[in-house]
């Protein structure tokens, strides 16, 4: 497994930014930022990124929680309370962080795509209605219809802005009836969406490993044939 490796670089707003960087062994295809999960960059984060990395992506996840100098909650931290304090704002400067870092590794703009994992796909459909990528993944995530925090966006009020290919996959622990309106919302945006829900996936695909593995396929795919 490629071994990931951590790096800092300094923000305009005068706070440093962790980045959690994973770099394929040999021809990088493109560029992928990873938008961790509630409890920040985990290991199971950590095995995700490395994971593309074999696929031949350069893939770089920001620690969003950086400015309270956190990158894991504790144990007896609350995900609530930490998720709370993202803000579009600061979602949107760490990732465009992101994206210039990968610039100045040399990927060309049209073959950089976002992922979020959790917490972190919410984030990445409101990074994707912000920002020109070339392809965005959600793997979960709430807030369709109430917002994550109050900084952020319902995503039903942005994801008709998507300006890229955009692929939502789901488990139970998001209702059906939201997965289907976010689904209605994304049918009409200018870009080619697709929203599947796996039944009994559990949260974060934590049960169901047929369904995370058809999940995993799918998200690849994606990349595949929009970042070429």
């Amino acid at each position: 497994m490629i071994r990931t490796r951590t790096e800092t670089i300094a923000l305009t707003d005068g706070t440093a930014l962790r980045l959690t960087v994973a770099e394929p062994d040999n021809v990088v295809r493109g560029g992928l930022v990873f938008l961790h999960e509630a409890r920040g960059i985990t290991e199971r984060v950590r095995k995700l990124c490395s994971a593309l990395a074999e696929e031949g992506w350069l893939t770089v996840a920001p620690h969003l929680y950086h400015r309270d100098g956190t990158d894991e909650l504790a144990a007896d931290q609350c995900e609530h309370e930490q998720v709370q304090k993202l803000s579009g704002d600061s979602i949107l400067a760490d990732t465009d962080a992101a994206f210039l870092w990968l610039s100045d590794q040399g990927v060309p703009a049209d073959r950089q795509g976002i992922m979020g994992f959790d917490i972190g796909g919410s984030a990445a459909l409101v990074v994707a209605a912000s920002r020109s990528l070339g392809a965005a993944v959600s793997v979960g995530g709430t807030g369709i219809l109430d917002p994550l925090s109050a900084k952020l966006p319902p995503l039903v009020e942005v994801a008709g802005e998507l300006s890229c290919p955009w692929l939502g996959l789901y488990g139970d622990d998001v209702e059906a009836g939201e997965v289907d309106k976010l689904r209605e919302v994304t049918d009409a945006a200018e870009v080619v969406t697709d929203v599947v829900r796996y039944p009994g996936a559990g949260h974060r695909f934590d049960v169901g490993p047929e369904a995370a593995d058809e999940a995993w396929r799918r998200a690849r795919n994606w990349f595949d044939l929009h970042l070429r």
